[in-house]
Order: structure tokens, then sequence, then C-alpha cells
């Protein structure tokens, strides 16, 4: 990463947090980085990385219902990844080119990732500009 880097922590509801840290999902190994260059997701044992300008549309939403969103979920529908810690919301980040980020190899890649940040808008808020809502 270059330039300034802002960083969001997960958002952790009590409940989940002792079967999260059995896969290694804490609060010291669950983050969003943002820099001018790059998007960094760690969830535990986890990471997404892309450029930042592959990010191409962001969307605040929740809340969830907890099985769908506690712990790393591949959608069946599109293939988006979730790092979820909390049912209360979080963000998507849809992507111009899928990454990988869940299946060794990079054999399996996403075209978007929900995380549930602390702070969803306020993450949302660095991706805003002319091309994006």
């Amino acid at each position: 990463m270059t330039g300034p880097v802002t960083r969001f922590p997960f958002r952790f509801d009590p409940v989940f947090r002792p079967a999260l840290a059995l896969l290694g999902v804490r609060p010291a190994t669950a983050w969003v980085t943002v820099s001018d260059r790059e998007l960094l997701i760690r969830y535990g044992p986890w990471q997404l990385r892309t450029a930042r300008d592959n990010v191409t549309g962001v969307e605040v939403s929740g809340p969830y219902r907890w099985w769908r969103a506690i712990g790393p979920h591949v959608s069946l529908a599109d293939r988006g990844v979730s790092f979820g810690s909390t049912a209360a919301g979080g963000i998507c980040l849809r992507f111009g080119v899928p990454v990988p980020a869940l299946a060794p190899g990079g054999w399996l890649r996403h075209p978007a990732a929900t995380v549930t940040v602390t702070d969803p808008p306020a993450l949302a808020r660095l991706f805003a500009g002319p091309d994006l809502p």
C-alpha cells in the first residue's frame, strides 16, 4: 500500500465471537484497509487484495439473517464472497474484474465482497465519485 491508508475494523457481535475465533477471525486479524492504490480485506486466514480502481460499485446493506452473514460465505447466486462478523449490516463492494479470496490457488474469483465493518457508510464514501453510487 502506498500513500495514506484508512483502516476499518470489523464489527463483532459478542455472541458470534467465540465461533469466529475458532476460525482465526478476531478483531486483531480482521480489517479492511484502503489506500490510494489498493483495497485489502483481511478476515482471519483469508485475504482479498485488489486495485482500488477495480471497485466499480458500493452498496451499504443489512441487517442480515445471522446464518447468511456470520463467517466466510460464497453466494450461490453470483459467487460473491461475504466476510461477516455481525448481522447488523455491512457494505458490498463490486469489482470490475473478479478477484480471488476464499479458495486456495485463486481458482474461484468473486465479482463482489460484502464486509461487516464498524462504519459501512464511511467506507462507502471512500469510493464515492462520479462513476460510483
